[in-house]
């Protein structure tokens, strides 16, 4: 399992199952392995045995609500969350579920601050980080943003920071005035994940406001080739067309690019 061979893995557990039904790291193993081909349902199975089995595991218990709550039963999350908080308070894995279960509910300011205990436990947890700084960007607290994003490039490195970070903070950096950071931060998301337009789309709004109409048609005409649905982009497209036409009384998208 360590080494990523998931299908040798999953016959030596049900292998292990075969000698011993009531072992619980046979159950464990087993749920893992088949959550890696997707077969939830019969992960989620085997992960119940092993809480049960286990005498209440915080960590399979954990485990177990990270499951239900990956497959829509937040309800159930929750009750095992609360069950592996009861022993394990300070698990920073159990407060990231907290954190993902309220933030479920729409409880977004509770969310945050379960995202701040498993974050005083364990500083450098980048999926938290990423987390907390989409919680920031919803508020328009774009400071903390930056801030949260750089305590985690601190801990991973630059080029291991998600492209949906990059993009986040390009937009931070944007609406705080600093246009030149945040080109390089969408030009970055876009280097990531080349099939995503959003970058492309942030990028043509940003340089439409700088006034580099030429570059931005060039990002919208990317964004549009990879997604013809960014074409429905209409604000931005109007914007460029008005621009177009005072500055050179032409329209200024090719026609392809027209919706």
């Amino acid at each position: 399992m360590h080494e990523g061979d998931w299908s040798v893995a999953e016959n030596h557990f049900s292998n292990a199952l075969e000698v011993s039904a009531s072992d619980d790291r046979a159950h464990w193993g087993l749920a893992e392995s088949l959550w890696q081909r997707g077969e939830r349902p019969a992960a989620i199975q085997h992960m119940e045995q092993a809480v049960r089995l286990s005498a209440g595991d915080p960590k399979l218990a954990e485990r177990l609500g990270r499951m239900y709550l990956e497959v829509g039963r937040l309800e159930e999350s929750i009750e095992q969350c609360n069950f592996a908080m009861q022993s394990e308070r300070r698990s920073a894995e159990v407060w990231a579920l907290r954190g993902d279960c309220l933030f479920a509910k729409g409880q977004n300011d509770e969310s945050l601050a379960a995202y701040h205990r498993a974050l005083a436990i364990q500083p450098d947890f980048p999926n938290v980080q990423l987390k907390a700084a989409e919680i920031y960007f919803a508020q328009g607290r774009f400071d903390r943003l930056i801030a949260t994003l750089d305590c985690m490039q601190e801990g991973v490195g630059a080029e291991q920071i998600p492209a949906r970070a990059d993009l986040l903070r390009g937009i931070a950096m944007q609406q705080l005035g600093r246009s030149d950071e945040a080109r390089q931060c969408f030009t970055l998301a876009a280097s990531k994940e080349p099939s995503d337009p959003t970058p492309h789309l942030q990028l043509a709004t940003l340089l439409l406001n700088r006034g580099d109409f030429e570059l931005a048609r060039a990002s919208l005409a990317t964004a549009v080739h990879l997604d013809p649905l960014a074409g429905q982009n209409t604000t931005l497209i109007q914007q460029l067309n008005g621009t177009s036409s005072i500055a050179n009384g032409t329209d200024f998208l090719q026609p392809s690019l027209r919706r």
